[in-house]
């Protein structure tokens, strides 16, 4: 234990040094950090709320971002660019992978913010992969949480603005990047003819209902990396998991690989990625924010705290 509190103030001194000069006052008053918005206010959204209170920091619910010329039903549902899944449309979706956060209400909501955390939700509409593809397993969508989570991650990546992005989070940082995607974890491997543990997120009972998280540990491929540096090991260990999409390739993106998750058969699962070429942007596939609502785990509670440092 006191060797892994020796790597997380060592981790946490490096992103110290990334701050501007801050007055004695300002050092005591708790930082804001934006949550981006959702419809669905899920445990594991509250309890990433709860994990940047435990980090000493404040978090701010961030209203949802809109696009001009997207309609309004006046109940925040986007009329007329969405299917019948309840995904966005290939149109509405080449819209908006075409300019961006440009003539949307992203400035205006990050106002005042200076670090933002991108909690885990619904499916993405896959019409927003960079190679766009139809619906496979239609589990539930939101098509205004796409809207307003696509056009909020290009905005906060074009400003430099620190991110962490959890799970779904880290989904849209890599779909705004450029990043190839799997659907549906059990039907990859089932083509790839290769044994799937389901250990991303547990298989349903006879009711359908999944009870629990699975959990797992992620192998830190990058020892010159912001997972590394927090972490400091090569193995994170019983990491919570609730995922059946996936990043499958950052080939030709700013992105890098930083953690991976063994699966039954021989293919890893990408775990953490990071853009290099930003102050900060970290993307875990699990779900540190329940380690720490559950059990104050210190290892996961150092995500929290980096980004509440930087949102000083």
């Amino acid at each position: 234990m006191a060797e892994k509190r020796v790597w997380l103030v060592g981790a946490l001194s490096i992103i110290m040094g990334l701050f501007l000069n801050a007055g004695a006052a300002a050092l005591e008053e708790k930082p804001c950090v934006g949550v981006a918005w959702s419809d669905s206010l899920s445990d594991t959204y509250f309890a990433v709320c709860q994990a940047i209170e435990a980090a000493g920091g404040t978090p701010v619910i961030l209203e949802q971002v809109r696009l001009a010329g997207f309609e309004d039903d006046g109940g925040g549902m986007l009329a007329g660019v969405k299917d019948q899944d309840g995904a966005l449309t290939l149109e509405a979706a080449k819209q908006m992978r075409r300019d961006g956060w440009r003539g949307s209400n992203a400035a205006e909501v990050m106002e005042g913010m200076k670090a933002i955390v991108f909690p885990g939700g619904a499916d993405i509409s896959p019409s927003l992969y960079d190679d766009p593809q139809p619906v496979l397993i239609a589990e539930g969508f939101s098509a205004q949480r796409d809207v307003s989570d696509y056009l909020l991650m290009t905005y906060c990546l074009d400003h430099d603005i620190p991110i962490l992005a959890i799970c779904r989070g880290m989904q849209m940082m890599s779909i705004v990047s450029g990043a190839e995607m799997i659907q549906d974890l059990a039907v990859y491997m089932e083509g790839l003819g290769e044994d799937y543990g389901f250990e991303h997120r547990r298989k349903p009972d006879a009711s359908g209902a999944y009870h629990d998280f699975a959990f797992h540990n992620v192998a830190v491929t990058d020892r010159d990396s912001i997972l590394y540096r927090l972490t400091g090991t090569d193995t994170v260990s019983h990491v919570p998991s609730w995922h059946h999409q996936a990043v499958k390739s950052v080939e030709g993106t700013p992105l890098v690989i930083t953690g991976l998750s063994a699966t039954g058969g021989k293919t890893e699962i990408i775990e953490a990625v990071e853009r290099p070429d930003k102050t900060f942007a970290l993307g875990l596939q699990y779900h540190p924010e329940m380690a720490v609502a559950r059990r104050l785990d210190e290892t996961s509670l150092a995500y929290f705290t980096a980004i509440v440092m930087l949102a000083r």
